[in-house]
């Protein structure tokens, strides 16, 4: 379950390397810079949600209701 902002982050970086995706690359998927990438996988709490979201669907995040 993820409750932070840094969790939500800690998650998407680890399913980006587990896939072989640099930043640079899932920004690129995302049509996003390579420094939001940096700042979400780094829990900064302000990141877009709508981007986060994406970044999270591209390396294969589910994010349910519970």
């Amino acid at each position: 379950m993820v409750r932070t902002a840094e969790e939500f982050g800690a998650a998407v970086a680890q399913a980006r390397k587990a896939l072989g995706l640099t930043q640079r690359e899932l920004a690129l998927a995302i049509n996003s810079g390579e420094r939001f990438i940096v700042d979400l996988e780094a829990g900064k709490p302000t990141a877009q949600l709508g981007k986060a979201l994406a970044a999270a669907r591209a390396v294969g995040l589910r994010l349910t209701l519970g």
